[in-house]
């Protein structure tokens, strides 16, 4: 092979990847307007709970609206977000039930087929699910609450009133909670590409500030952008980023 030892991401494996993606890509394209199309009604009901829920409006601050076409604003993004997180979920599940074939068809060999079909596809619905659930717990309980706290103080401190647009308020509310459901399946997905064989963690070792500068990039590209959005939420990604090489290297058979 021509692939160099230090190199993350074998130029092989990239190619199959590239490739996989491409086969699946009207796929992608028909979930991402199912959850858009699905999405655009529920994005309504979801709308109404934020406004509902007087955890998510800190005292004193007053919300406005500045034109009518705030709400359809708002529930078209809410719904691109449904979309986008929708298709990361489909990836995840593909990989998961067809890694070890895209493996071989990248390096035009077969493999033992350990990984991958009816129990990988079962592994990564758990852990996807368990993931979503403590991204959506942690942005529920801790980082919108924190951010919109430190905000609304912030403004109070420079003495100026509180009064945030619909928009700009929800707008950021929804994007740290799919910041958070989406950044923590990254740990899933390095997991599974170890299992897969497609980076190894030497590579990691040689490479970990690239995961980490990743990591991090991903978590700035999901969340508002402000320095402490992105450190709290590319920082637990980092941390369950650990804690998936800490299990690939206990359970692992080589």
């Amino acid at each position: 092979m021509d692939e160099g030892a230090g190199d993350l991401l074998p130029r092989a494996a990239l190619r199959g990847l590239i490739e996989h993606m491409r086969g699946r890509l009207y796929l992608l394209v028909a979930v991402f307007l199912v959850g858009f199309v699905g999405g655009y009604p529920a994005a309504a009901e979801i709308i109404e709970w934020l406004i509902a829920n007087d955890g998510y409006l800190p005292d004193g601050v007053h919300i406005i609206i500045l034109q009518p076409m705030e709400a359809v604003l708002l529930r078209l993004r809410i719904a691109a977000n449904i979309g986008i997180a929708c298709i990361v979920l489909t990836i995840l599940i593909d990989f998961g039930w067809n890694g070890r074939r895209i493996l071989s068809e990248a390096y035009r060999k077969k493999f033992v087929p350990t990984g991958g079909g009816v129990g990988g596809l079962l592994f990564v619905l758990l852990s996807m699910t368990a993931l979503a659930a403590a991204g959506a717990a942690y942005s529920d309980g801790i980082l919108i609450p924190m951010l919109l706290e430190y905000l609304s103080e912030d403004a109070a401190a420079s003495g100026l009133e509180s009064t945030w647009q619909l928009q700009a308020w929800i707008g950021f509310i929804v994007g740290l909670f799919f910041a958070s459901v989406v950044g923590f399946q990254v740990p899933l997905a390095v997991l599974l590409m170890l299992r897969y064989d497609i980076i190894e963690r030497t590579s990691i070792a040689n490479n970990r500030e690239i995961m980490w500068f990743s990591a991090l990039a991903f978590g700035a590209l999901l969340s508002p952008p402000d320095p402490l959005s992105l450190f709290l939420v590319g920082g637990p990604v980092l941390i369950l980023l650990e804690a998936a090489l800490i299990l690939d290297r206990l359970t692992s058979r080589g």
